[in-house]
């Protein structure tokens, strides 16, 4: 069944350059006529270089932007225009990790009264007892909940991220280049925690990254993303093995990957 659903979105922002400043006020369009859809349980990588679009796309999904053209619907509901108090009762359902958990977290506030702030918003229970079952869901110790953020390691910290994103248990979440910034270890450990939290919870996973690599070993579909517009698209087992665009072959050359040929570059 369908979870998110996105038909033609395009996203336009103001145009922030020096010279639209003295001048006249322009909108830069940097998603362009974007469609996607999401299952339940299913899992998508959303890849490309910087300024492909691929984290606003996610944000359009969560509707953290509106989208200036095109529809969205979540669960079979138009949210294309809903307003804030229409989305309150869905917020639940939606959730976001994002890329950075050290500029995500209030850093006057321990672990514990933030995981309790977010779970007393949503009327649910944020006792002890709850708040160190939700840290020993994402591998940490019930400890950690006196903890705050600038005490805690990089690894430490994206765990509480998605304690975050799944403690309200969501239907879908959108991990924004959430190993990035992590050593190969901790990376490892990150996915494996969040392969586990997906299979478990049933989530519709939107993966944003740009690498490759990583995608192949998490998502079942993948969508490359170029200048705000989708270049390609489909199962990730057969873009990798047939890659259809000079664009998305130039990305899988650039990871070190045995089964690479660098005569994809010249088809």
């Amino acid at each position: 069944m369908t979870l998110i659903e996105a038909r033609n979105i395009s996203l336009d922002v103001p145009d922030m350059s020096h010279q639209a400043l003295i001048g006249q006020r322009r909108k830069l369009r940097i998603l362009k006529n974007v469609s996607l859809s999401l299952k339940k349980g299913e899992t998508v990588g959303l890849v490309g270089e910087s300024g492909s679009g691929k984290t606003s796309l996610g944000r359009c999904l969560l509707r953290l932007h509106e989208p200036s053209e095109g529809t969205l619907a979540f669960d079979g509901q138009d949210i294309t225009h809903a307003s804030p108090a229409q989305l309150k009762p869905l917020r639940r359902r939606m959730q976001m990790i994002f890329q950075d958990p050290q500029s995500s977290l209030n850093p006057r506030h321990t672990i514990g009264s933030i995981l309790a702030t977010a779970l007393k918003l949503n009327e649910l229970d944020a006792g002890e007892t709850s708040i160190a079952a939700i840290l020993g869901r994402v591998g940490l110790p019930a400890s950690a909940s006196r903890r705050y953020p600038h005490q805690l390691s990089g690894g430490q910290r994206q765990r509480v991220g998605s304690a975050l994103a799944v403690a309200l248990k969501p239907e879908f979440v959108v991990a924004d280049e959430i190993v990035s910034g992590l050593d190969v270890s901790t990376q490892a450990q990150v996915l494996d925690l969040l392969k586990g939290l997906r299979d478990e919870m049933g989530l519709a996973l939107a993966f944003i990254s740009h690498d490759l690599s990583v995608v192949r070993s998490l998502c079942e579909r993948v969508v490359i993303m170029k200048n705000g517009e989708i270049v390609e698209e489909g199962l990730t087992a057969d873009v990798f093995a047939n890659p259809k665009t000079g664009f998305t072959r130039t990305l899988i050359a650039s990871i070190p990957l045995p089964e690479v040929r660098p005569g994809w570059l010249d088809q």
